[in-house]
């Protein structure tokens, strides 16, 4: 569950009063207790290393069917392939600039082969159940597209340049589902729009896209850095100073986050996610994932 972060040791204090994290105690709680996956990000991303090992760990968790499953995503123990598994594998692959045309190429025909009526994709697939999963993992019976997974995933491909007939359904579902959302849309179904828009070609048409849903996103991001509970950053939709949706955000607002984010860095040299945390594996994994992650945005916000 979350707390309030405050500066801890392993913090190093600039001039200008700004925190950065300690790299070197980073290093040894990745080395501690990351899982390979993770090592090879971190050594990738942040210490200059080869794309190739995190291609390769990618490709371990990689199914007969052309999915990702294995436990990749932490919150999800099963075997069988999944959509949300996929979505990170490729966000992992694109990210450390590992991308393997094969890997993505078969995730998409899966895709495409398991695609509920409308195309896109679901959030869970029922072969989940029997198997160790956070609870919010449930399939729907009704197996109704999944903004997170279908955006993210869209996102990522067309970041890429990548062409599949999957894609090709999945962008044009998303772009109406955005233009007709309404309601109150969940903070994870605002990432899937937010990936979405930050990639989508017609630059314009995206642009107007976000001035149209800004009210729903700003509706479920935590403004104030030490609000308590399950809170959703503005990092956590605009990670980079190019991404669309900072326009939203005041800088004042963005240096606030990234202070909190620096100062969250704790004793043992890692990071911890604010959501519940459902299973001693798991939490772990997410440590060592969110580790590297958090570094990634402080250095590319120029914080480390």
């Amino acid at each position: 569950m979350s707390e309030t972060f405050k500066p801890v040791i392993g913090v190093v204090w600039s001039d200008g009063g700004m925190s950065k994290p300690d790299l070197d105690t980073a290093t040894q709680f990745i080395a501690a207790n990351a899982r390979v996956l993770d090592r090879r990000r971190f050594e990738r991303l942040l210490r200059g290393g080869d794309a190739g090992p995190v291609r390769d760990a990618v490709a371990a968790y990689r199914n007969a069917d052309g999915g990702f499953g294995q436990g990749l995503e932490p919150d999800c123990r099963a075997p069988g392939t999944q959509p949300g598994v996929i979505e990170l594998a490729l966000r992992i692959l694109d990210e450390a600039d590992a991308w393997d045309e094969s890997l993505v190429t078969g995730a998409c025909d899966w895709l495409q082969a398991n695609a509920p009526d409308g195309g896109g994709s679901v959030f869970v697939e029922p072969s989940v159940e029997g198997w160790p999963h956070a609870p919010w993992w449930v399939p729907q019976p009704d197996r109704a597209n999944s903004l997170i997974s279908t955006g993210r995933i869209a996102g990522t491909l067309l970041a890429r340049g990548f062409e599949h007939p999957w894609l090709d359904r999945a962008t044009e579902l998303m772009w109406s589902q955005i233009e007709s959302l309404s309601g109150e849309p969940g903070p994870y179904d605002m990432y899937g729009v937010a990936k979405f828009l930050n990639h989508a070609p017609d630059r314009d048409r995206a642009e107007r896209a976000l001035r149209a849903v800004a009210p729903l996103l700003l509706k479920v991001v935590a403004l104030d850095p030490d609000e308590p509970g399950e809170t959703h950053s503005p990092l956590g939709y605009a990670p980079r100073p190019d991404s669309l949706a900072r326009s939203l955000f005041s800088d004042a607002v963005i240096e606030a986050h990234l202070d909190h984010l620096a100062a969250g860095q704790r004793d043992d040299g890692g990071w911890m996610f604010n959501w519940l945390s459902w299973s001693p594996a798991a939490e772990l994994e997410w440590r060592g994932f969110i580790t590297v992650e958090s570094l990634v945005t402080l250095r590319d916000n120029g914080r480390l």
